[in-house]
Parts: C-alpha cells; structure tokens; sequence
C-alpha cells in the first residue's frame, strides 16, 4: 500500500501550565501508517518536520525574525523596545527586536539577584545567496531578467535551475521624511530562475566551469511582451503585490531564495535535505531553548544576529555594541548598578556560539582532518580551532561536554585540516565585546552554502537537547 501523508503545522498552544507546546500531526490518508510499520523513530522526525515548517516561513532574514517574533509571542513573551526604558521582573520574558533582521529575547529566574551567571547563545539569521540590485530591470532579447548582488559566499552552481522566489521589506513614502513606511514582503511563489547553459553549448561543463557573477547569475523572471514596459516591469510587479503607486516605493532590500521545500530523505529518513539549514537550525534551537529551558536563578539570553555570512560588521551584526547596549538596559530595568552588577555576572557567564558545523564528506573524506572530523547524526559538533576562528576555550568546552552528558546528548569535536583553515563565527566577535566563556558549536552538515543543504535527522534533536539544558539546568 503506498503511504500518503499530508503534514500540516498546529499553532503553537499556550497551556494552562505557562508551557508553549510546539507539536505536529499527521492526517494519514492511507489506512495503514507505514511509518510506524517501518518502525521509524518518530521523536526524531516529528522534530525535523517542525523544522521544515519553520524554515519554509523563513525565507529571508525578515522573515526568519517575524517568525521568531510570533513564536516567542505565543509563548507568552513581551515586547521591550531600545527607545523606552525597560521596566522589568523577576520571571519575566522578553523579546527585543532593535532591527528588521536582529532580535533577541530574554528570560529571568523567579529568583534573580546580583551574583548570579548570565548564560548566552547566539545565532544569526541571513545564508549565502543574492539580493536584487536598484533598478533591477534587464531585458535580453524576449527575456525580461532582473539584476542581482551575489551576498556571502554560496555555491554558485547549485543555483541553477532551480524554482526561486523573492522576501525582504519595502521603503514605502511617508508623512515624515524621518520615517518611512515599511512593509514586508514575501511572494511565497517560484518567480525567478538562473538557467543553465546546454551540455552541447557548453561542452567543458563537466570539467568545471567558473561561473561570472555579473552575467551567468542573473535570474530571468518573464518572457518580454508589449503589455510590461520593460523599464520598470518588477517595480510595477511589486507595487501591484503591495497594493501602492510605484512613485510610493523608495528602496526594498529583497532576498532571492530557494523556493523548493524541504523533505526527509533516505532509506529510513535518516537526512534532512533544504534550503537555509545554515542557520536556521540553530535559530530554531535557540527559540525553543529559550522558551522550554527556564531555571529560578540567574538571565538566560538569545542573540539573533544578521550579516554572519558576510563578516558581522554592521549595526545588527555580532562585531557592534548592540548586545552589550541591551545587557546594561536589562540591568538598568532591574534596578541595579548596571555597571558593577552586569560586569561581576559576565565574568561567570558562558556563551553559546550556535551555528553549523562540517560533517565529513562520504566521498572525499581526505579534506578533513585524520582523526577530528565529525558525521551526520553523530551529536552536536564542538568546533575548534587554536587560531580562534572559533572561540576556544578549553574549561568553557568542558562545561559544555558535562551539560551534553547530563542531558544525554551526543558530541563531537570538529578541528579543520592544518593546511586548510576554515571560516569565522560569530563566537570570537561577540567574545571579544563581552569577554566571557565561550564555545563554538553546532549541528554537522553536507554542502555548506549550497542552495540546499544536507543534514541528520537525529541532530536537530540532539541541538534542541543540549540548549534547553544549557537554559535550564
């Protein structure tokens, strides 16, 4: 009998106890679930899946904070903003969202007082791809195209030939110059594709071709016909899908994304194969643990950071004074000396600097280290490097392999081939503000910075174990 499923996302439901519950059913449309005859896990997959459903939403930094913003909504946490003065309360939940594509939320112990540890993780919200320039409108022959900025560094090739669609916000007119209108805005719909040259064109394909971000990265979006002026035929497209006068919009910083949805793969649905997984697995992660992980004592804190991907300098990057600004504000509702108080606390805090890690590739595994390489569904990867690229510090990884064995939770240790340095986190900048415990950690995956990554199932929970343990014990 062949299964067929339909899988549909339940709101969140705040029970009477205070505890957000975050679940999903299955509507069997075959008499028989074949899932439990196979005797899948299901704990692990029922995770994955309310993974993919947030990443489908989350389709742009935008996005990814709304989503985060509803969900910490539904779980009973309230908006402070960096204007106000904060008036805050023993056992209290807090979100903050300082920028479009930042936010950050709080929690404090029931039984908060001076001397007690702050405990910090921190993620970050944007992924390699491209972003539409100004005047994006190209024609070549009876093609209408749109002109991109290739952001990060993606896999240039995977692309091509792909269903692709269009998030992000809009600078609309307004009364004050001071303040403009902003919308968001996703289309939600395959728009866009980057075509692939044919074999027979371009015969050294296979060989490898390096791709030209200028002319082999434009997407095409239409066929030219006499009813689009080929002027400004996608500023009328998004003024129509705003409902506004073109002359209304000013700016719009929007996103090209993967527009395919993620799936389980694998003989038993051992891999999570989608779009974003860097690093929205560890946005996910950290949402939950800041919800479900609570203790009495001590602030637990999250730090959704934008622009990782592209060196962290900016306002809403890890590399600013932001969350430095918002721990002494947090001190400051508490009514503390922020200083003495928030400076005493920090030097026995830990930061968790969450993002993705590398797991060994199957078929070229000698790009890895000989003996510190890390695999799919094998535990949460502890990522080091002596040169800080990644925080290290060995008593900070230590507390962190203790709160694994406690919570039961698998790990690994990720160190890159000496003749191959890897990338930067945002671990070493945000250490370098707020000097204080650090390690670098995250989930393992196959083709980093492609338009679709590869991941275990079984991670994602081992992720979601570890940082509610580290929020609550």
């Amino acid at each position: 009998m062949k299964e067929n499923l339909r899988i549909e996302r339940c709101h969140n439901t705040i029970l009477s106890t205070g505890e957000t519950r975050f679940a999903f059913y299955y509507v069997a449309v075959s008499q028989v679930n074949l899932r439990y005859a196979r005797g899948i896990n299901m704990s692990h997959n029922t995770i994955a899946l309310e993974l993919l459903s947030y990443i489908k939403a989350a389709t742009a930094p935008y996005q990814v904070v709304e989503e985060g913003i509803r969900t910490l909504k539904e779980a009973g946490f309230e908006e402070v903003k960096m204007k106000e003065s904060w008036k805050l309360k023993a056992g209290g939940a807090y979100y903050i969202k300082p920028y479009g594509t930042s936010l950050f939320a709080f929690t404090i112990g029931e039984d908060w007082k001076t001397g007690q540890n702050l405990r910090i993780a921190a993620a970050h919200t944007d992924h390699p791809g491209f972003r539409l320039k100004p005047n994006a409108e190209m024609t070549a022959g009876a093609y209408c195209k749109l002109n991109t900025e290739v952001y990060g560094g993606p896999i240039l090739n995977t692309w091509m030939d792909r269903p692709l669609s269009i998030a992000g916000r809009v600078a609309l007119k307004s009364k004050d110059p001071f303040h403009p209108e902003m919308r968001l805005i996703d289309f939600k719909k395959p728009l866009l594709t980057i075509p692939n040259l044919a074999i027979h064109i371009n015969r050294e394909v296979n060989k490898g071709v390096e791709l030209n971000k200028q002319t082999d990265t434009i997407p095409v979006i239409a066929t030219l016909k006499e009813s689009l002026n080929k002027n400004n035929f996608f500023i009328t497209y998004l003024a129509k899908e705003l409902e506004v006068n073109t002359e209304e919009i000013l700016d719009y910083d929007l996103y090209i994304y993967n527009a395919e949805e993620g799936s389980l793969i694998g003989m038993e649905e051992d891999f999570i194969s989608c779009p974003r997984l860097d690093n929205l697995t560890s946005v996910w992660a950290l949402l939950k643990g800041i919800i479900h992980g609570r203790r009495r004592e001590g602030i637990n804190f999250i730090a959704l950071y934008d622009n990782e991907e592209i060196g962290s300098r900016s306002k809403q990057g890890a590399d600013s004074a932001l969350l430095t600004i918002m721990l002494e504000k947090i001190y400051e509702g508490l009514l503390v000396d922020k200083r003495t108080s928030l400076y005493e606390d920090v030097s026995e805090g830990i930061l968790l600097s969450v993002d993705v890690a590398h797991g060994v590739h199957p078929n070229r595994p000698e790009k890895y280290d000989p003996v510190n390489y890390t695999k799919l569904n094998g535990g949460v990867v502890f990522k080091i490097d002596s040169n800080q690229k990644y925080t290290y510090d060995t008593e900070a990884i230590a507390v962190a392999q203790q709160i694994c064995q406690l919570c039961e939770v698998p790990y690994q240790k990720f160190v890159n081939r000496s003749d191959m340095p890897g990338g930067m986190t945002l671990g070493p900048m945000i250490s370098s503000w707020l000097p204080m415990k650090t390690v670098d950690l995250g989930v393992p995956l196959l083709g980093m910075h492609s338009s679709r990554e590869l991941m275990g199932t079984k991670d994602q929970e081992h992720l979601e174990k570890l940082i509610k343990g580290f929020f609550e014990l």
